[in-house]
């Protein structure tokens, strides 16, 4: 995640201390996709999830065996995730045994199925955040859900979830149909009173893989950030938001340097240095996702390479294996990334998104997945 309200405004934000203090003892954050299924069809979606019944997913033993194995590795926050995770009926069981645990929990929700009394019971878990999706106004929301309804059954969670005191946010996944909504859902953040918002790249995975035709164009990206950079600077001004960040590109935070360096923005420098103790891209390293059947990857958008089950062996015998070649690869990217990222000045603040599409990581076919939009003279 790259905080654009902490380096480009210089505003501190509640989760600091996990992206720019590393002192090499806190395991990864831990997305559980607990279960495929979801009540909507989103068009981009990672997991692939739909409506359908899912007999692959971990029982509830298993899953709270899997939260006391996530905490043996010092994981710092564990993310509920889909599919719709409140489709799992033994979700608020799951979230007691966390909170039990003394766990750090959040969810990613659609926000359709919060009602008052859902909304309590995750107040009740001590749940730390709600991210709720949003894609944009409502024709384009409930066109790209798939569901006619979503937005306004979204917006009405999101004002559950505030009665009952629930630190929430919008995240929106941003692709060539929306990019142009991005100043839209800081509207919505202002009309709400939301002051969280996360924009993700699309990455190909899932039912993402489908729509190539959404990614968007080096130019493209490069003007939705800017966007995102403005807005942020208005928000952050006006105190309309307290953060505001970017996910799934880490070309984000050199490309937001050297608009500092051309603005001759205060905080330039500081920017730099914590962009550098953040350490850049860490999938495989800062970030795992562990799917409703138990198998581990690398991250949540990683479905085509299991590093292992936990079924089958405990997470931490999977994440601290050092003779798998994904993650050997994924932790030592100075030797293996590509030679334009080996000249570029800022890999060691940003160190790439090196993903493999293929199904099997020997074919060599890595490559920058979401891609870098910097161009040779911002990097030389």
């Amino acid at each position: 995640m790259i905080n654009i309200s902490k380096l480009y405004c210089g505003l501190a934000g509640q989760s600091d201390e996990l992206r720019y203090a590393h002192t090499g003892s806190t395991g990864p954050i831990v997305v559980y996709n607990c279960t495929p299924r979801c009540n909507l069809r989103c068009i981009h979606c990672y997991s692939n999830s739909n409506a359908g019944r899912c007999d692959a997913e971990l029982d509830t033993k298993q899953a709270k065996k899997l939260l006391a194995e996530v905490l043996e590795v010092n994981a710092p926050v564990v993310l509920f995730s889909g599919g719709e995770p409140l489709l799992r009926s033994d979700l608020f069981e799951l979230m007691a045994e966390a909170k039990r645990l003394k766990l750090r929990t959040v969810i990613s929700t659609n926000g359709t199925l919060i009602d008052e009394s859902t909304a309590s019971k995750l107040k009740d878990a001590n749940l730390a955040y709600v991210g709720i999706s949003l894609d944009g106004a409502e024709p384009f929301h409930d066109r790209f859900r798939q569901s006619k309804g979503a937005f306004k059954a979204t917006l009405k969670g999101i004002e559950n979830c505030q009665k009952a005191g629930l630190r929430t946010g919008l995240r929106l996944t941003i692709t060539k149909s929306n990019a142009s909504q991005v100043s839209t859902i800081f509207d919505i953040a202002r009309e709400t009173g939301i002051r969280r918002l996360c924009f993700y790249h699309l990455v190909r995975s899932g039912r993402g893989a489908g729509i190539e035709t959404e990614v968007l164009e080096p130019a493209q990206t490069r003007g939705v950030i800017d966007t995102i950079l403005e807005k942020t600077d208005e928000f952050i001004g006006k105190q309309l938001a307290e953060e505001v960040l970017t996910v799934g590109n880490h070309a984000d935070g050199p490309y937001m340097i050297v608009k500092m360096q051309k603005e001759h923005r205060a905080g330039f420098e500081d920017a730099k240095r914590l962009l550098l103790a953040n350490g850049g891209n860490r999938i495989g390293q800062g970030i795992s996702c562990v799917s409703w059947n138990g198998d581990v990857f690398a991250d949540q958008f990683w479905r085509n390479y299991s590093l292992g089950n936990i079924t089958q062996k405990s997470f931490r015998q999977i994440w601290t294996n050092e003779n798998d070649s994904v993650l050997m690869r994924l932790r030592n990217k100075d030797k293996f990334a590509d030679k334009r990222c080996k000249r570029c000045k800022w890999f060691a603040l940003c160190k790439g998104n090196y993903r493999f599409l293929g199904p099997d990581p020997a074919d060599k076919n890595w490559l920058l997945e979401p891609a870098c939009y910097l161009t040779d003279a911002e990097i030389e």
